[in-house]
């Protein structure tokens, strides 16, 4: 391969970095997305905008659009409420559920730490038994190895 010459990524592998191929294009049955022309079922957000405008400019039903589209009535509500929240990037897929650490904070990372020995290794099972006797709380090895920022080991 010479300096000069770029290689452009697929459409496909664009779609899939950026977090918005579609999972399952087969199940989309609009005739428009089947040419290939300029609408595309591979790409997650133009099938939910496109979803979307049938209901609110065309007029058609939550379910007939659910069926021609290939998902559920919730999964058309919930693209509309995104939408409606955040416009365009509301379609984009997002990961749900907490963001960062959530069960291990304050007092209870506190005392993680202070059972730590600065020299020795994390016992993260023997840790997970600690905490549940000192606070009743029933966490797995990873999830403390992560709080402490410990590398696994393969």
């Amino acid at each position: 391969m010479s300096d000069g010459v770029k290689h452009k990524r697929s459409k496909v592998s664009a779609l899939a970095a950026d977090g918005v191929l579609n999972p399952a294009p087969e199940k989309v049955g609009d005739p428009k997305f089947q040419e290939n022309g300029f609408f595309d079922r591979l790409d997650i957000v133009q099938v939910k905008y496109e979803m979307l405008r049938r209901v609110s400019v065309d007029k058609m039903s939550v379910t007939e659009v659910s069926d021609e589209y290939g998902v559920s009535r919730p999964t058309f509500y919930q693209a509309k409420a995104d939408f409606d929240d955040a416009g365009l990037v509301g379609l984009v897929p997002r990961k749900r559920g907490p963001r960062g650490p959530h069960k291990i904070q304050g007092e209870v990372l506190a005392f993680l730490k202070a059972q730590v020995e600065p020299d020795g290794p994390i016992r993260a099972r023997e840790l997970a038994n600690r905490l549940r006797a000192e606070f009743g709380l029933d966490i797995h090895p990873r999830t403390i190895e992560r709080a402490l920022g410990v590398k696994k080991t393969v």
